[in-house]
């Protein structure tokens, strides 16, 4: 079974304690700090991630790009992320794949749930990022004990982003 989730970005930025500090400063900083965590979440669990903005917070008619493998999608003009949100459900949600709503938009979280897709409110996703990156740490730890020899594979972009975060480079 493949998993996928879909995160409502703003939705996230405007509850997480650490990227509202950021936004307040730089609401590019909180978005690229918020891609770095769920690049960190996808290369945990496996899942794939996207992550969806509303198109009128950044200049230009909606884009897909990928960075640290995660997709990010901003929507088209006039189109909110809610929307793309649910089109995306409609699309991926088959007998094999299960997905996955990050969000704590309540009307967002009833349609999406009333489609198939499984809810996460942000503060749910902000915890489970906690334990990751408590995880991480500690297999990060136990890799470097062990000459890093180890029977959990890395690439060596997982390898730098987890030696980033040990670091606290952020």
């Amino acid at each position: 079974m493949k998993d996928i989730l879909l995160v409502d970005g703003y939705n996230m930025i405007g509850d997480w304690p650490e990227l509202k500090k950021l936004r307040d400063k730089s609401l590019a900083e909180a978005r690229d700090r918020l891609v770095e965590k769920m690049a960190e979440y996808q290369a945990y669990k496996g899942w794939e991630v996207k992550i969806i903005f509303d198109a009128h917070m950044v200049p230009g008619v909606g884009r897909k790009y990928n960075n640290y493998l995660v997709d990010i999608i901003y929507t088209r003009e006039k189109e909110t992320a809610d929307e793309r949100i649910e089109k995306l459900v409609g699309e991926l949600k088959n007998i094999e794949t299960r997905v996955h709503v990050a969000t704590s938009d309540y009307a967002e979280q009833s349609v999406t749930f009333g489609s198939g897709a499984l809810r996460k409110s942000a503060r749910e996703l902000r915890v489970e990022m906690e334990v990751v990156e408590q995880n991480i740490s500690r297999e990060v730890k136990e890799q470097s004990k062990h000459d890093n020899l180890s029977n959990f594979p890395l690439t060596e972009e997982v390898a730098e982003i987890f030696d980033k975060w040990r670091r606290g480079d952020r």
